[in-house]
């Protein structure tokens, strides 16, 4: 353990090792990381602890620089516990030579499947009931960390005492097939948005477009730069300001015909998947159910849809979807291919939601619902909140996928458990 203080914050770092299949205890072990914070005043108290959840898939915990927004407010009533995921971070870090690795896709395969949901709750447990005294713990899960909350609800009730959730209420059966359904037109919707407001990159992104098609551009990596690697910067567009963080990429982007210098470093940074390869590798088997194969369905959507087709005019971009060319043309996910395309074919997974519990549950649980999310369906989400007990949906459209950055949030979000009582007290 390395204890420290950043300005604001005591910290201590905990790294702990924990089975890589837990219904195997006794075989391979992996390590997990979590950063330990507290007010440097209230550092020796006996304060309640509160776990976040990292959006993701591949998700590790913040950096934090200093106590603004949602930690600032936490760390004034409790000791806030930042995960790095299994997988991400200081934790056993999965990227391209960790699963080169493997002898076989079939081996590798069944490695990335030991880091979905059911695993990440279990090593939650385990640092809750080894480190931090055993007592109920609160979660603050943002995006993804919401998909894994509702996993701790189904799995690990007793060691919970209030829940909050920001953009990231799952659909209690997974089908990939259903999100994408209804996440292609809410995509379309932000791109009509982007255009609206900057119309004169129609003529920009067309331009880009018809020249990535006439002739390869390559990337400083070496990777040839694809009119649809170009279209996947729009996940952006879920975010604030992402509208804007396009404008100025594409402001600068070319040089009469030519791509410039600047705009292809820029490109390289969003597209790389470098620094979290887990979340292209699981986006879509955190869907993997007993319905069936995932089996690429955004893949199968799109085609579906010709507005986002690399030949359509004005050029539509994507969103939080993953492809099978991806793995091929992004370098730091060529290794993870053939066990990715395994994973889509897999049809044993293990439910990571039960129903009956959920609709029986005691936690608290309020949950902001961004109404015109781009990643989270606002009405599958409403569905789910619907069918869990105790819980209490915050429906805004004020906000991004990314609200949580806002001081709002969070306070709205603890007001709603507090106001009806708090969290369940006790070990």
């Amino acid at each position: 353990m390395t204890t420290y203080t950043i300005p604001g914050m005591r910290v201590r770092d905990h790294v702990v090792p924990v089975p890589l299949d837990w219904s195997d205890p006794d075989g391979d072990t992996i390590t997990v990381f979590a950063r330990e914070l507290a007010d440097p005043v209230r550092a020796a108290e006996d304060l309640p602890c509160l776990l976040y959840l990292q959006g993701g898939p591949g998700g590790k915990g913040p950096r934090p620089i200093g106590t603004n927004g949602w930690l600032g407010q936490a760390l004034k009533t409790h000791r806030v516990i930042l995960l790095d995921q299994r997988g991400t971070g200081r934790s056993s870090r999965i990227d391209g030579r960790v699963i080169s690795a493997f002898e076989s896709a079939w081996e590798a395969a069944l490695y990335l499947a030991h880091f979905r949901a059911d695993s990440i709750v279990a090593d939650a447990e385990h640092l809750r009931t080894t480190l931090f005294g055993g007592r109920r713990w609160e979660t603050l899960g943002q995006s993804y960390g919401g998909f894994i909350t509702l996993t701790y609800l189904s799995r690990a009730p007793q060691g919970l005492s209030a829940c909050y959730v920001t953009g990231g209420l799952p659909a209690l059966e997974p089908d990939a097939a259903e999100v994408y359904r209804r996440t292609y037109p809410r995509v379309a919707a932000k791109n009509a948005e982007f255009y609206r407001r900057y119309p004169h990159h129609r003529e920009t992104v067309a331009r880009l477009a018809d020249r990535l098609s006439a002739e390869d551009v390559l990337l400083p990596d070496g990777d040839v730069l694809t009119v649809r690697r170009l279209q996947s910067l729009g996940i952006d567009f879920g975010m604030k300001p992402g509208y804007e963080r396009m404008h100025w990429l594409l402001d600068e982007a070319l040089d009469g015909e030519h791509p410039t210098e600047t705009f292809l470093h820029q490109v390289l940074a969003r597209s790389s998947y470098s620094d979290n390869p887990l979340f292209a590798a699981l986006q879509e088997s955190i869907y993997g159910s007993a319905r069936g194969a995932t089996g690429w369905a955004a893949e199968r959507e799109r085609a579906r849809r010709p507005a986002f087709a690399e030949s359509a005019r004005p050029l539509l971009f994507t969103g939080e979807m993953m492809y099978p060319w991806m793995f091929e043309e992004i370098r730091a996910l060529r290794p993870f291919r053939a066990a990715v395309e395994l994973l889509a074919s897999r049809t044993d997974w293990p439910p990571l939601y039960d129903p009956v519990r959920l609709a029986a549950n005691e936690v608290p649980l309020s949950a902001a619902v961004y109404y015109d999310d781009m990643y989270v369906d606002s009405g599958l989400q409403l569905d789910t909140a619907a069918r869990i007990g105790n819980a209490q949906a915050w429906v805004t459209n004020e906000y991004e996928h990314d609200g949580l950055g806002e001081d709002r949030v969070f306070a709205r979000l603890t007001g709603l458990v507090r106001d009806l009582g708090g969290g369940i007290t006790g070990d």
